[in-house]
């Protein structure tokens, strides 16, 4: 159902702005992908992608270290049966706002890949 993946991306929103790691890390497939221009940018070695949960919390955690004051603002989800688009609006003292589409493939329940977009 369209609900089951729209209140997936919600909770996904909640959790990153609780900087809840174990609830963000929760929404995952163990064997997860997640791929994101600024993973590119600070590690190109990994192509911007991380695989599994280790190097997704090892991503977040330090994220939420570096910057203390990100936020995202939701802007709209697109939901479907097994994928979901989060449209946000990142912000960080210092920087330009920054739209940012995030897509999420669900897999009984679980996201197992999440792919970030820039505008």
């Amino acid at each position: 159902m369209t609900q089951d993946t729209r209140a997936l991306a919600q909770a996904w929103l909640a959790a990153f702005e609780a900087r809840d790691l174990d609830a963000l890390l929760a929404l995952y497939s163990d064997d997860a992908t997640h791929t994101s221009p600024k993973i590119r940018e600070r590690h190109p070695e990994t192509g911007g992608a991380l695989h599994g949960k280790t190097a997704m919390r090892a991503w977040w955690q330090d994220a939420f270290d570096r910057l203390p004051s990100l936020c995202y603002v939701m802007t709209q989800i697109t939901a479907g049966l097994d994928s979901v688009v989060l449209e946000y609006i990142r912000r960080l003292d210092g920087a330009p706002d920054l739209p940012i589409s995030e897509s999420f493939d669900v897999r009984d329940g679980r996201i197992i890949r999440s792919r970030v977009f820039h505008g």
